[in-house]
């Protein structure tokens, strides 16, 4: 996820399924071949030909397959931030996909035989993150964008509707509009538990404990991460220096910058960009 543009698209096949793990993106799979299960947050469901499964960010799930068979399927890993868009319809939609998914089931079975629009459009995908074109990253994004729609209107259509007034008031529901902000403002300097706490009127308390809730950690290591993540992509995909990125991800002094960089990666920013510099111009093993 350190390059300019996070986003991972890969098929996959697995023999002894995959351990239970959690991570800060996003990701979605698509069955192919073979069956077996998942859990996401310990909730199980069977994975066939055609399950489409979407999995937000810090929920653990794990894969199952059968003895001696195998799953094949479509894997996609992005950022927040591949989906945030400027217009304001994208943003609210994308806000409602989050923040309603507690409510709606992580995954849908769709029609695979013959293969479907679902199907065709992970081999666009895939087609697309192989090759180089211009205006590559803009199509991934409108195909993501449109294999996330689709997912989440099949999973809506057989919902029963909620009843007028049944519903519970967002902040209690779901902490997703919260993350979202915190991935949107990161890099400034100012950003608190106070300000969070004003703009969607919750005591600074409540607001850190949805924000350990959904990450499994503190604001400030949340922000950190957020914040050395995306330094990470700078140092590999620009030519920025060091206190020129520092600023840009929210840091006033570089030696902040540097100090909690090396605690995250272990390495300082320098040794990071020219470590990364020397793995892409090395010649490929053979």
């Amino acid at each position: 996820m350190d390059t300019a543009f996070p986003f991972h698209i890969g098929i996959h096949s697995l023999e002894r399924g995959y351990p239970a793990h959690r991570h800060d993106f996003l990701e979605f799979s698509y069955v192919i071949d073979g069956s077996g299960a998942e859990t996401v947050n310990g909730v199980r469901h069977p994975m066939s030909p055609g399950t489409f499964t979407f999995v937000l960010p810090y929920q653990v799930h794990e894969l199952f397959t059968e003895r001696g068979g195998k799953l094949v399927l479509f894997n996609c890993m992005f950022s927040m931030e591949v989906l945030m868009q400027s217009s304001q319809d994208a943003a609210e939609w994308m806000n409602g996909l989050l923040d309603d998914a507690e409510g709606l089931a992580p995954f849908v079975q769709l029609p695979d035989t013959p293969p479907g629009a679902m199907r065709e459009l992970m081999n666009d995908m895939i087609a697309e993150y192989r090759g180089n074109k211009p205006g590559r990253t803009l199509l991934l994004k409108a195909k993501l964008t449109e294999a996330l729609v689709r997912f989440d209107r099949h999973r809506r259509q057989d919902r029963p509707a909620t009843p007028s007034g049944s519903h519970t008031n967002w902040p209690e529901r779901s902490r997703w509009p919260i993350i979202h902000y915190i991935h949107r403002h990161f890099h400034q300097e100012d950003l608190m538990l106070s300000e969070l706490a004003n703009r969607f009127s919750l005591s600074v308390s409540r607001i850190s404990e949805l924000i350990k809730a959904t990450t499994g950690q503190t604001f400030v290591h949340f922000l950190h991460d957020l914040r050395i993540q995306h330094a990470a992509s700078l140092l590999v995909s620009t030519d920025m220096n060091m206190v020129e990125i520092a600023h840009e991800v929210g840091y006033a002094s570089y030696k902040t910058f540097s100090r909690i960089f090396r605690e995250k990666k272990g390495i300082v920013p320098t040794e990071y960009r020219k470590r990364k510099q020397l793995r892409e111009s090395s010649p490929p093993s053979r």
